[in-house]
């Protein structure tokens, strides 16, 4: 343990209640657990005393150099490590900041922290905090910084691809490109208030910034309309498995998943709860959820589990509607919700009665892996059909700021001739400032607490 006994806690400044930014941090920036190499990354004004105090030397910047780790106290050796040091502004905080690549066992991962939190004015980093730091810095904007974090959680090549769009400024370029807009409208309409008595002052000032008003709403109105479709990408579909008792629905999970996942019985009334599974669809996180059966029963306990297999279905994004449509199950075509009728178990069928299913209804058999494929392929088509391209929003905040700017520049258009120039350009301002906060040069202090905190530590 350090002898320091504040070395490991997170210091607050009191103004702001926000981590003290004078402290210079640490973190293991690798995965926890035994590894062949971890990375400890320290970045902060302290930075270079760091390094002088346990590798002897600052390494040439940018370039690894090989060092003896030292305890900054007993001076014995910690591990033979690559040092890399990379100069504030020109790092990822804007700070002085240095990786230590050391062997990835636990006992070194511990000495080399421990070491660390012994220097004065080193402490661990809060989550995110290597991050909070590249924002306030100017390294990166609010919606690369939700970029990078979402880049870290994604789990399928869709999700990252997303991510890496708005990590690169796709979000930020359009909101500037807007704002900028914005401003030439604002600009015509201040020269209305302010110059309109003088002779040269065009007279159509008006109409030119309500035409870029026009053009940055039409922009936004499209944008909102597919919100839900970034906003799908990064959160995932749900895919609801609903029916009667004994329709086969645990199988059809267990064979969709591609392990046993739920447990199968002829006793009727087994799965009494939700069981959900992660998946992955043409690129798009799933939830895949197996239900109770539908059905009266008197037991109170099966009747909680039918009141929720209702309630996920109707909030489901596709349900797979076992043993078509019966008073329980009708009710599943609810506004929004994708219904594929299947008809299950066709391996116990009489061959004749194959000649039956529907134009819409998929015909399968979980046990013998008869009509899976087809179901998948259905379901993969659905889900691009769903989430699209994706678009620039990827969470509620950036729909509601869009929404926000969107409604000032409609009561602006709106208006007509007679609406007051000062009304005009203060509606203009309170858009600009809705798409100040996506990138967060407005209004973010209660955004950041929220977002970070959800970030690695190392990160």
């Amino acid at each position: 343990m350090s002898e320091n006994p504040g070395a490991h806690q997170i210091r607050f400044d009191i103004a702001t209640m926000q981590p003290d930014q004078n402290d210079t941090i640490f973190a293991l920036a690798s995965g926890a657990g035994r590894a062949g190499i971890a990375v400890v990354r320290v970045s902060g004004p302290a930075c270079r005393f760091v390094l002088e105090t346990m590798a002897g030397r600052t390494p040439v910047p940018r370039r690894m150099d090989l060092c003896r780790l030292r305890h900054p106290d007993s001076g014995d050796v910690l591990d033979e490590a690559l040092v890399v040091f990379f100069p504030g502004p020109g790092s990822f905080t804007g700070e002085d900041v240095a990786e230590l690549h050391i062997h990835g066992g636990q006992a070194v991962v511990s000495a080399v922290l421990a070491a660390l939190g012994d220097i004065p004015g080193c402490r661990l980093a809060a989550p995110g905090e290597f991050s909070r730091r590249a924002l306030l810095n100017g390294k990166m904007d609010l919606s690369a910084v939700e970029g990078l974090g979402d880049l870290i959680d994604a789990e399928t090549d869709m999700q990252r691809r997303q991510a890496m769009r708005q990590m690169s400024g796709e979000l930020r370029n359009a909101v500037e490109r807007w704002r900028g807009t914005l401003i030439d409208a604002s600009a015509f309409i201040e020269a209305e208030l302010d110059f309109a008595d003088e002779g040269d002052v065009p007279d159509d000032l008006r109409e030119r910034a309500l035409a870029l008003v026009v053009s940055v709403a039409d922009d936004l109105r499209r944008e909102i309309a597919r919100a839900r479709n970034g906003e799908r990408i990064r959160s995932g579909l749900t895919v609801v498995i609903a029916g009667p008792p004994n329709a086969g629905k645990s199988t059809l999970l267990n064979a969709l998943a591609r392990r046993d996942v739920a447990i199968v019985s002829d006793i009727p009334g087994t799965t009494r709860d939700t069981i959900e599974v992660h998946w992955s669809l043409a690129g798009v996180p799933v939830t895949l959820v197996d239900t109770a059966g539908l059905r009266d029963s008197p037991d109170p306990i099966e009747q909680e589990g039918v009141r929720r297999a209702r309630d996920r279905a109707q909030n489901a994004d596709v349900v797979l509607s076992l043993r078509a449509f019966d008073s329980h199950t009708e009710h599943l075509r609810s506004p929004g919700v994708v219904v594929i009728p299947i008809r299950t178990k066709v391996d116990l069928e009489e061959r004749g009665r194959r000649e039956g299913t529907g134009a819409d209804e998929l015909a399968l058999s979980a046990a013998t892996g008869e009509g899976i494929d087809a179901l998948v392929a259905r379901l993969e088509s659905i889900a691009r059909d769903i989430v699209g391209d994706g678009g620039l929003v990827t969470r509620e905040r950036h729909r509601e700021a869009f929404a926000g700017a969107l409604s000032a520049l409609d009561r602006a258009i709106s208006a007509g001739p007679d609406h007051p120039s000062e009304l005009l350009a203060e509606d203009i301002r309170l858009a600009m400032r809705y798409l100040g906060r996506i990138t967060g040069t407005v209004d973010v202090e209660d955004v950041l607490d929220r977002l970070f905190a959800g970030f690695c530590i190392g990160k």
